[in-house]
């Protein structure tokens, strides 16, 4: 039986006895089969004093998707301008019940960003590139699985925190893939999209921007030739025939080998505004991700640098896209690190419609058989000020702010689920999920919130039982990065999976990837003055503080400078002393969660307990390696002792 997650309680509440909603639509169908499903003492009725009243009104406050819940009397009044608002509606109010509230104060809830979407890497042999949770749950041995009930959990699942758009098949899209986009295939495309739909979510597909040589026949994929752009307006033409609400297309281009403009000369607005030309008569958008780089560098040539290639290679674009094109950036420069700057693209692009892209799946965070809670990561993220000289120069503010179309704006991650039992591999990894959701949504709430909130939907604890496992997930990110790859250094990770300890890994590879650990110390220059001028690809004020050592944070004092391991950081510590006592501290912290797991048995169902029982304590031998592997690099590096004399192997 598959683990219910968040939704997994039916509510048998006597005061609701019945409920009344007059819309007509595929969504009103939904919300009447989840009263049945969440609330099965609940029925239905025609009665104007039902305990539980949906209600459209006209309220432009409200916008196409939030809500209003108010208590009148012995009703509860669901309030909304559309069915997709009366649906999330019914999710929170389901939430807000298994609470135990009454909300006697009412709820009003508008989403704080309009995009609110998820991207899969599903591949149609069923393998999950990323993928830590099992095989795809759309796909098996280059077939559909047409598992419509699963699909259809899943769709209740990202409807209750508000998702509202996903990508289905991987962006590094293979030759199989490749069909998605021809009626082989559109009739099943069509069966998933159907089901999301129902619950407001629009489907988007990633497409190959050579699909014009490699299933058109022609011998170009050039975005100003003539067939092409015929192509691509026959392709969009019979999607559309076949799915009408169709989201559009998610392209990777350029990057890492896969095909694109360059190719042909052009630059990526050429590319994403011929496929944006064929799917503007539909209402279609083009999600152009920009995460484009040199992958055959030469580590030798120290002037070449990895980050500054997405504000290289877009900045000089900003303006030139068609109104339908929406660019997906990463939340930093290189590659979902467990600690970047924020990439210097946001407050810069002012006339281009984005959304930030994040990583739910923990491809660099342990592989969800690590605990990494990673929403303290996404605030820092979202509540990052970009300090221009704009009235809303965060992050969060940003991305509405400074795309010409807001409802054209938002946040992507790639996702953690697969088919595994609890959908997510690691049972507290369900933890991403859920807030990732609840916090683009609403860009205010707090990490400790989210958490309290998961745990009490997902665990029957008592408070102080919560507040034992709160911590643990709340203090679980700082823990990752701290036996992992000190002051933003990032990698040192093994190559190919990206799973535990290599510290030379990638560092005489093509990737741009690099350290630069010698002797005399370790880090990156990526200043103006020196270094690879990174810097200044800030607002005035951040190219200042990060150009400025004496200004530089802590933690990304490797990222943007090259120093000496006695080098003295503001915390006080040495840059050495700060390796060995992070590394200590996040091994012992790792043990520390094991103990208070095991305490913690006795409240908890058997299937949970041994589920995350058996990865903490992958977790604490992967963290040891870390630890006993990091250490020992630098000390043989350096030859600098441990202030505390603990045992490193020289």
């Amino acid at each position: 039986m598959r683990d219910k997650c968040w939704l997994r309680k039916k509510i048998m509440d006597s005061t609701l006895t019945s409920f009344k909603i007059e819309s007509k639509d595929k969504i009103t169908e939904t919300i009447i089969y989840e009263m049945n499903e969440l609330f099965p003492n609940c029925k239905r009725s025609d009665h104007p004093s039902a305990s539980l009243q949906f209600q459209l009104i006209t309220d432009n406050a409200l916008g196409t998707e939030g809500f209003e819940i108010l208590r009148k009397e012995k009703s509860l009044i669901i309030q909304g301008n559309t069915t997709k608002g009366l649906l999330y509606g019914l999710f929170r109010l389901y939430q807000e019940f298994l609470g135990g509230s009454r909300l006697d104060k009412g709820i009003r809830s508008v989403p704080d960003q309009a995009i609110r979407m998820l991207n899969h890497w599903d591949n149609f042999d069923g393998s999950v590139e990323r993928g830590y949770a099992g095989r795809s749950i759309f796909y098996e041995d280059n077939q559909f699985r047409k598992n419509f009930d699963t699909l259809r959990e899943y769709g209740r699942l990202l409807a209750s925190i508000g998702i509202n758009a996903i990508s289905i098949n991987n962006v590094n899209v293979h030759k199989r893939e490749t069909y998605f986009i021809t009626e082989i295939h559109l009739s099943d495309i069509k069966e998933i999209a159907d089901i999301f739909q129902q619950y407001g979510i629009s489907t988007y597909l990633s497409v190959n921007f050579a699909a014009p040589i490699t299933i058109g026949g022609l011998k170009t994929a050039d975005p100003v030739d003539k067939a092409v752009e015929k192509f691509w307006k026959d392709t969009a033409r019979s999607i559309y025939s076949i799915i009408p609400d169709f989201g559009g297309f998610v392209v990777k281009a350029d990057s890492e080998g896969e095909p694109g403009p360059f190719v042909y000369g052009r630059d990526h607005d050429d590319g994403a505004n011929m496929l944006a030309r064929a799917l503007k008569p539909y209402g279609g958008l083009v999600i152009w991700r920009c995460f484009v780089y040199n992958c055959l560098q030469d580590w030798r040539d120290r002037s070449i640098d990895r980050a500054k290639a997405a504000y290289d290679n877009f900045m000089k674009l900003d303006g030139k896209f068609e109104s339908n094109v929406i660019l997906q950036i990463k939340n930093g420069p290189i590659d979902f690190q467990v600690r970047e700057p924020v990439s210097p693209l946001f407050g810069a692009l002012k006339q281009t419609n984005q959304i930030l892209e994040f990583q739910v799946t923990q491809e660099y965070t342990g592989q969800q058989k690590h605990l990494c809670y990673l929403l303290p990561m996404w605030k820092e993220v979202l509540d990052f000020d970009t300090k221009y000289p704009v009235k809303h120069s965060f992050v969060k503010n940003i991305l509405c702010n400074q795309s010409p179309n807001t409802k054209y704006s938002g946040v992507a991650a790639v996702v953690n689920v697969g088919i595994d039992d609890n959908w997510t591999g690691h049972k507290l990894a369900q933890a991403n999920l859920f807030g990732y959701g609840r916090l683009i949504w609403d860009n205010q709430l707090s990490s400790e919130t989210i958490a309290d909130e998961w745990l009490s939907l997902t665990f029957d604890l008592d408070t102080a039982k919560q507040e034992m496992l709160a911590d643990i997930l709340l203090t679980s990110y700082q823990t990752y990065e701290n036996y992992t790859a000190p002051l933003g250094i990032g990698f040192m990770v093994r190559p190919n999976h990206h799973y535990g300890p290599d510290v030379d890994g990638y560092e005489y590879d093509r990737w741009g990837t690099y350290h630069f650990a010698d002797r005399n110390g370790i880090g990156v220059n990526r200043t103006l003055k020196d270094g690879t001028g990174y810097t200044r690809q800030y607002s005035d004020k951040r190219f200042e503080e990060y150009e400025d050592l004496a200004a530089c944070p802590d933690e990304l004092a490797l990222f943007f400078h090259h120093l000496p391991y006695e080098h003295v950081l503001q915390s006080g510590k040495t840059v050495i002393q700060h390796i060995y006592d992070t590394h200590f501290e996040g091994y012992e912290k790792v043990e520390e969660y094991i103990r208070v797991w095991e305490q913690l048995k006795p409240h908890l169902d058997e299937a949970s307990y041994q589920n995350v029982a058996e990865r903490l304590q992958e977790q604490k031998r992967s963290a040891r390696d870390w630890k006993d592997q990091i250490n020992t690099y630098f000390y043989r590096k350096s030859g600098v002792p441990d202030d505390f004399n603990r045992q490193i192997y020289s």
